[in-house]
């Protein structure tokens, strides 16, 4: 079954917006595990704008599913990932001046290193790219376990021909994933209505949803806005 990943970090957004205790994004997590998020999913940046290591220290401890840890490929954040375990490290692309990730990740020949440092303490490592043949190519070459496409060119997208035609690209993108043994999985701008495209692709393993599902539980609650969007990535809607 599909599984869905609950991005928790505009909780933290919120909370940070008064530099206060609430709303907790342990909390968050808590009950997106109980209305059927698999997974955890945090970003925890360099300037640390939402959350913080305090964050990733309590729920690393209180976590039932499985926690992903978005971060930046530095020697930093790779310390802090061999010192809490998560059980995946997603390498995003950051910059300071973005308001969210801007694209996929350009992987290099460097980045294979960091990857095997991660690897040896039993982290399962996954690189946030665009569907690129090339980028896919090399992300299996340096060692990835897993791909997820930035699916936020898609979710930007007005035209019902472009949309097609990404449509088309993200397919080729996920079959050349499982066909290099690589877990395939599907994230950014992703929503209550252009997640079922790639829902029927029938390909993707695994969804990592947060901006719409935090938006959505402002007005629904977060147990119902996670509960339908599983309905949705698992063919229940």
């Amino acid at each position: 079954m599909t599984k869905l990943g609950v991005n928790i970090d505009h909780i933290a957004t919120l909370r940070q917006a008064r530099l206060g205790i609430e709303p907790d994004p342990v909390y968050a997590a808590a009950i997106a595990e109980e209305n059927g998020a698999d997974q955890i999913t945090i970003h925890l940046r360099e300037d640390r704008r939402h959350m913080q290591n305090r964050d990733l220290k309590i729920l690393r401890s209180t976590i039932h599913t499985r926690l992903n840890l978005e971060m930046a490929a530095t020697a930093e954040m790779v310390a802090i990932a061999k010192n809490h375990l998560p059980n995946t490290v997603t390498l995003v692309p950051e910059k300071r001046e973005e308001l969210t990730t801007e694209g996929g990740l350009a992987l290099l020949d460097s980045h294979k290193e960091l990857i095997a440092e991660l690897k040896e303490a039993k982290i399962e490592v996954s690189v946030f790219i665009e569907p690129d043949p090339e980028m896919i190519k090399l992300a299996k070459k340096l060692g990835a376990d897993a791909v997820e496409i930035h699916t936020g060119r898609y979710a930007n997208l007005t035209d019902r021909e472009d949309i097609e035609a990404e449509l088309i690209r993200i397919k080729k993108g996920a079959k050349l994933i499982k066909s290099n043994g690589m877990r395939v999985i599907a994230g950014h701008g992703l929503n209550y209505q252009n997640t079922q495209a790639l829902v029927e692709m029938e390909i993707f393993e695994e969804f990592n949803i947060g901006h719409s599902i935090i938006s959505r539980a402002v007005f629904t609650g977060l147990g119902e806005a996670v509960d339908t969007m599983k309905a949705i990535v698992t063919g229940r809607l």
